[in-house]
């Protein structure tokens, strides 16, 4: 084989010959592959090798070190013609797509990071996706494989340093001594040049600076929290006089900050990438928005000049950075290592005319200043960290090929011609020439990155030159001044491409590689890819499994205090919308999450059409534990609560657990002779047996019961409620939590529960208790209906009792009116006159007070404030008071509810302490309820303001006969049960079992 380069003909021939000795070819001709990479391997030797000649004796002679001199001229003579060294770098990506190997072992260190952080899974998908084996530890300390430090590398090839172990990395790698194929996410050098001594950036501390103006303040690598605005910041008091003159008077007037987010990819020479999108705040506004950064000074300057303030803030960028690393170049040699890289986030300041000046230089990437830092802040993290994952390791593959590749050709030329000298010849290291590929392939596919060092030789600034010429060391400037040449010429080959590409602005919001692509293909914005990135909770989720995009069913535990998570899927294609349970549901919300098993359904929508479509459901069932619980002793004691010192409702009484003395249990009230409740609202706590009434922690949860002061509310067993039931209809009327009572009585009273709905309208059950019972049900308010088209309570009432009839005006005919929060004083008087008009004036009327609920913040419904929830329970109170001044029995649900309000069961209003699910057994067939609708009516509908769907929503209405149901929530109970004692306090015996 001939190597076509008429040029190098003895060199090219001897490759030609190493090349066919490795190959053993037997015919006159190679492969596609083979044959772009014996052109490499020319090509290569003839731009990096020197001449034979001046090999050939044993000691550097006067003629050979004049021959090394004319080696770098001619080197640099060729490098004016770039396209060869562009060339010779693109031939070893031809293998890039058939090479299978594994890419080595990374090392993903999570310091303070979980190892389920959605950041932490960002690693490990794109490293993975990479070809790399991924160990995750918590810091180096505690890694095998770092512990190991083979002297080979051979350990690893990869270690990412994650918040909070940097420390750690800097203490325990040797990085002057990594082999050319380990790489890190740390420039020490940067690191140290950006750390703060007294009050100033260290770097700044060199005194070879003197005099060059900075666009830097002093106290920018300085306290996170200092605000970047402030005049004080701006006014440059706190410069060293010595080394830099103040700002000027401009600067102290900002109108607008930005984060900008840059790449280092290398010290020496420097190397560094700008991120398009930066995090814009103006003065004035409380929290910033991420955008384009071309986009902002199109906005801010114009079409005419918008080009140029962006290559200004480019500059201040740049010379900050070449300062800091010129005047640490002890710290570069020392550290020496070619291939690891560093994000830096830049604050700016701009004033009016957008000049800039640095006030604030951080590691890693931040955006504390968004209004949701959270999720917005983590979500653009990760966008910035992919693009950059895939930017640095886009090409490991043709790095890797290099490698093996020419590691052997410069061995044999070492041993043909004496080997090279790197410190005076242009024999490139491994890692050199990897770093030198790395940074054309980053110049052929920027991506969503632009190149900010090294500049164009035309667009040099003078601080530029000036820093150059100040600091630049004369140590081995020979090889480097010439290693740096290499990357100016091939920034200048890939110049105009830059340019065109920074005319077409991407959008902001910075979604990285491969959307921009897609998009383009799929069309009129089509979701084209409905699969969703990441799902996105606060507080971060536990997922089994492991989110994946592909999988679509996820489950969550929980602790009993999380009561609420907010939740924000994030799609993989911008044209792809993702709505929560419902088609035209939130993108993002707070979840309420009741005790037991909640379900969130996210749909992933295509838009585009007309009518919109669903593409992909994920599903997320979160399950909360109930509150810890001990199992009771013998030696215990009885402790009580009023409410819960998490929602103080009223403030003139205690909260938490007090012990209660000389009360050893709830059924010593019965025992003792304490006489039944008159009323449904006497006042009373929850009692429950504990170790210690300090810590909550201790009580056994499954013995708690509600306490009534001086009384109790008798249990009625099975028998007796049936008796009391006999011929009897009960009109309930009012919202879900109405609801439940009712089918808590229906269970009751017919043993098992056979049919259930979550009724929306007007319902009515027939041959309940064997056919002597009637109970008929009414939903109130209607809130999803508009305010013009909700009937009144006034004419559902009517429309209830009709649905009713006949109907007895005695005591055998019971009306339950209320609900969560709704009632007041006017649905009493209204009750009353409707009554009175329907000749049912001497009915039986229950009212149901208020309860807890809406006191969390979620999204989509009203949320009450600590203010107006203790205002609830006076509305509450005048309630009571009211229908007991009107002759009507009441059950006071709030006080029951108030000292267990985090017990709330599924559903949007964190108001519902109860839920029906399937019993585990068969029913018997005679307990069947038949359930009659009125002509057009649905129970289907989905108004109670749940929001979260139901297991049983998505079964048919009627379920199989064979089909029972039971009622469960303890809380729930506890009032059912005193509103059981109440409806059968005329008609019962006088005996009870127990008290509830």
């Amino acid at each position: 084989m001939v190597c076509p380069v008429s040029s190098v003909k003895r060199h090219s021939l001897e490759a030609g010959m190493l090349l066919r000795r490795t190959c053993t070819l037997r015919r006159r001709y190679c492969t596609a592959p083979l044959l772009l990479i014996g052109i490499a391997v020319c090509l290569l030797y003839q731009m990096l090798m020197v001449d034979r000649n001046g090999f050939k004796s044993d000691g550097p002679t006067t003629h050979d070190r004049n021959k090394s001199v004319m080696t770098f001229l001619d080197h640099r003579h060729l490098l004016k013609d770039p396209e060869r060294l562009v060339s010779a770098l693109e031939a070893f990506q031809v293998d890039k797509g058939s090479s299978k190997r594994q890419a080595g072992v990374a090392i993903v260190l999570t310091g303070q990071l979980v190892s389920t952080a959605t950041e932490v899974q960002l690693y490990q998908r794109v490293l993975q996706q990479r070809g790399y084996w991924v160990d995750l530890a918590r810091y180096a300390e505690t890694s095998n494989t770092v512990r190991q430090d083979k002297t080979d590398g051979s350990g690893w090839n990869l270690l990412m340093c994650l918040r909070g172990s940097e420390r750690g990395c800097l203490r325990k790698i040797s990085f002057s001594s990594l082999h050319p194929n380990q790489r890190i996410n740390i420039i020490p050098a940067l690191v140290e040049a950006f750390s703060e001594v007294g009050g100033i950036c260290r770097f700044q501390t060199d005194r070879r600076l003197a005099g060059l103006n900075l666009s830097i303040i002093p106290s920018a690598c300085g306290n996170e929290g200092a605000n970047p605005l402030s005049s004080s910041s701006l006014t440059g008091g706190d410069w060293h006089p010595s080394i830099h003159p103040p700002l000027s008077s401009a600067n102290q007037h900002a109108v607008a900050t930005v984060n900008v987010y840059v790449l280092v990819t290398s010290v020496r020479p420097l190397t560094a990438f700008l991120h398009h999108t930066g995090l814009v705040r103006s003065q004035g506004d409380t929290y910033g928005h991420v955008s384009e950064l071309q986009l902002f000074f199109l906005d801010r300057l114009g079409p005419a000049d918008s080009r140029q303030g962006l290559a200004h803030m480019q500059h201040v960028v740049s010379e900050v950075l070449l300062a800091a690393t010129l005047t640490n170049e002890e710290a570069s040699y020392r550290h020496s290592c070619r291939l690891c890289f560093q994000w830096l986030t830049f604050t700016l300041s701009f004033n009016a005319s957008l000049s800039a000046v640095v006030v604030k230089v951080q590691t890693d990437l931040h955006f504390q200043g968004l209004r949701d830092p959270g999720f917005d802040g983590q979500i653009r993290k990760e966008f910035i960290l992919e693009d950059g994952l895939h930017f640095l390791f886009e090409a490991h593959h043709t790095q890797e090929i290099a490698l093996r590749l020419v590691e052997p050709v410069q061995a044999n030329l070492r041993q043909q011609y004496g080997g090279c000298e790197w410190t005076n010849s242009l024999c490139l290291p491994p890692d050199d020439l990897l770093l030198l590929i790395q940074f054309q392939h980053q110049l052929r596919k920027p991506g969503p990155f632009e190149v900010l060092h090294p500049q164009v030789s035309s667009e040099t600034s003078t601080l530029h030159r000036l820093l150059l010429q100040r600091l630049q060391q004369p140590v081995d400037s020979g090889k480097e001044s010439v290693f740096s040449a290499m990357f100016e010429q091939l920034l200048q080959y890939h110049h105009k491409d830059k340019i065109q590409s920074r005319d077409s602005p991407r959008g902001s919001g910075g979604r990285g590689y491969g959307h921009d692509s897609q998009n383009s293909a799929a069309g009129e914005g089509r979701c084209v890819d409905p699969h969703l990135r990441q799902l996105y909770t606060d507080p971060p989720l536990v997922l089994n499994p492991q989110f994946d995009p592909w999988l679509k069913e996820y489950w969550a535990e929980v602790p009993f205090d999380m009561v609420m998570v907010r939740v924000r899927p994030e799609p993989v294609s911008p044209h792809c919308h993702v709505h929560l349970d419902e088609q035209r549901g939130p993108r993002i919300v707070n979840y309420p999450v009741g005790l037991g098993n909640s379900r969130i359904n996210i749909l992933v929508m295509d838009e585009s059409e007309t009518e919109p479509v669903v593409m992909t459901i994920y599903t997320l069932h979160i399950f909360r534990e109930n509150r810890p619980s001990l199992p009771m002793f013998a030696e215990y004691v009885m402790c009580g609560f009023v409410q819960d010192c998490g929602l103080v409702v009223r403030p003139d009484q205690p909260c938490g657990l007090e012990p209660l003395h000389g009360l050893r249990s709830s059924d010593e009230a019965q025992a003792s002779g304490w006489p039944p409740c008159s009323s449904g609202d006497v006042s009373g706590r929850w009692v429950v047996p504990c170790l210690s009434c300090s810590d909550n922690r201790t009580c056994d949860w499954r013995e708690v019961a509600w306490q009534p002061d001086g009384c109790y509310h008798p249990l009625l067993d099975r028998p007796q409620l049936q008796q009391c039931m006999m011929d009897r209809k009960v009109l309930f009327i009012g919202d879900s939590t109405n609801r439940g009572m009712m089918y808590y009585l229906m269970e009751r009273v017919n043993v098992t529960l056979e049919d259930w709905d979550k009724a929306h309208d007007t319902i009515v059950y027939h041959d309940l208790n064997h056919g002597h019972t009637l109970i008929s049900y009414s939903y109130y308010p209607q809130f999803w209906l508009d305010q013009s088209s909700r009937p009144t309570f006034e004419k559902a009432l009517e429309q209830l009792i009709e649905r009713s009839r006949p109907l007895i005006n005695s005591p055998q005919t019971v009306l339950v009116a209320g609900g969560v929060q709704w009632l007041n004083t006017r649905h009493l008087r209204t009750i009353q006159q409707v009554l009175e008009r329907e000749k049912l004036q001497d009915i039986m009327v229950i009212v149901k007070s208020l309860g807890m609920g809406f006191h969390l913040a979620v999204d989509g419904i009203r949320s009450l404030s600590l203010a107006s929830v203790q205002e609830l329970d006076h509305v509450n109170q005048d309630v009571l008071t009211e229908a007991k001044h009107s002759g009507y029995e009441v059950v006071d649900t709030f006080s029951v509810t108030m000292g267990r309000y985090k017990e709330f069961l599924q559903g949007r209003c964190a108001c519902h302490f109860h839920e029906v699910a399937k019993n585990s057994f068969s029913a018997p067939q005679h307990s069947t309820l038949r359930i009659l609708r009125q002509e057009g009516e649905s129970g289907t509908g989905t108004g109670t303001g749940t929001g979260t769907s139901d297991p049983e929503e998505h079964q048919n209405t009627w379920p199989p006969s064979n089909t029972s149901y039971h009622v469960r929530g303890p809380v729930n109970q506890v009032y059912s049960e005193i509103l059981l004692s109440r409806l059968c306090d005329r008609s019962r015996g006088g005996k009870t079992t127990r008290q509830t």
